[in-house]
């Protein structure tokens, strides 16, 4: 699948298939993750990559609209240090990743992480030291199901030229 077909067909997978996803697979999507833009080349990024089922449904009781990652065969967490532009560079991995997983047939959903009050609570549970911050949660796996495409704005109408 080309990058732009994967843009078009990204969709939040909430339903998974019960089956594990591959290790190179996994691999394949922290990669992605760790090759997105970063400014001044800080590269902040760290990934935790949980497939154990009790800590999966440990991190699930903790947030607010994720208790589907419990179901999930594996979640990604995407942690910062926390420089000037942690967010941004953690976004940009976690949008990376999301776009890989379509790519490769996998299913996968943006849990938010960053300004939670379960986000330092999720960074004890994993081990993650002081100084980091929680980007996102990203439970993956084989999608059980394609959810339909939500309506987005038309282009006509968010496209600007020369001013707004």
């Amino acid at each position: 699948m080309d990058m732009l077909e994967a843009i078009r067909e990204r969709r939040s997978v909430r339903k998974f298939r019960q089956d594990p996803v591959e290790r190179e697979l996994l691999d394949q999507l922290v990669d992605s993750g760790r090759l997105a833009p970063t400014a001044m080349g800080k590269e902040p990024w760290e990934f935790v990559v949980v497939t154990e089922d009790d800590m999966r449904a440990r991190i699930a009781g903790t947030t607010d609209y994720g208790k589907f990652i419990a179901e999930a065969p594996a979640c990604i967490a995407v942690f910062c240090k926390d420089t000037k532009y942690y967010l941004e560079d953690g976004c940009a991995a976690t949008e990376n990743i999301l776009l890989a997983a379509t790519a490769l047939g996998l299913g996968a959903c943006w849990v938010a992480g960053d300004k939670k009050g379960y986000a330092d609570k999720v960074r004890q549970m994993l081990g993650v030291p002081e100084g980091y911050r929680l980007v996102s949660l990203l439970p993956v796996g084989h999608p059980a199901d394609r959810p339909a495409r939500k309506q987005k704005r038309p282009l006509e109408e968010v496209l600007h030229w020369e001013k707004f």
